[in-house]
């Protein structure tokens, strides 16, 4: 008679990515939202989004690469801008397929401007490589959120 396993197992995608990441700005949340809200200006203050080509009114491709020897390419089509809420959220297809989202709040001595992203990696190379590159993949995601905070850091100074 065979035993039960001790736990459920569960079929986990290794090319599903999830990540967050808090950024405390000294700006006002009108501000920081602002800057946030104008992708096609990213390449100028965060190195690693290396171009941004306006295809509509409400969406964009992206081209970025980090620190590893690779470059993404994804088409982000806003699906709710609320200077109000002050959220961002949009849909990503291409290389990257999911979710990203910022939401600004306001901080005693500025702002916290908090990314959530949730993707499926579909670029070949990386699907090759998910069961052994992915702690890497998630530290090159970590660089260039790094990247992103501090030169957004300085461009809104």
């Amino acid at each position: 008679m065979a035993l039960p396993p001790p736990w459920n197992t569960v079929a986990v995608d290794p090319n599903h990515y999830r990540f967050r990441s808090r950024w405390h700005l000294h700006a006002t949340p009108a501000v920081v939202y602002a800057a946030l809200e104008s992708v096609d200006r990213y390449p100028a203050w965060w190195p690693e989004i290396r171009t941004v080509r306006q295809l509509d009114d409400t969406s964009g491709e992206i081209v970025c690469r980090a620190w590893l020897p690779y470059q993404l390419r994804f088409t982000v089509r806003q699906v709710r801008r609320d200077p109000v809420a002050l959220v961002l959220e949009a849909s990503m297809t291409g290389d990257l397929e999911g979710t990203s989202c910022w939401t600004i709040t306001e901080t005693a001595d500025g702002s916290e401007a908090v990314f959530d992203e949730e993707v499926v990696a579909n670029k070949a190379l990386l699907r090759r490589l998910a069961l052994v590159g992915r702690p890497v993949f998630k530290v090159n995601h970590t660089l260039m959120m790094r990247h992103g905070y501090r030169g957004l850091a300085d461009h809104l100074r």
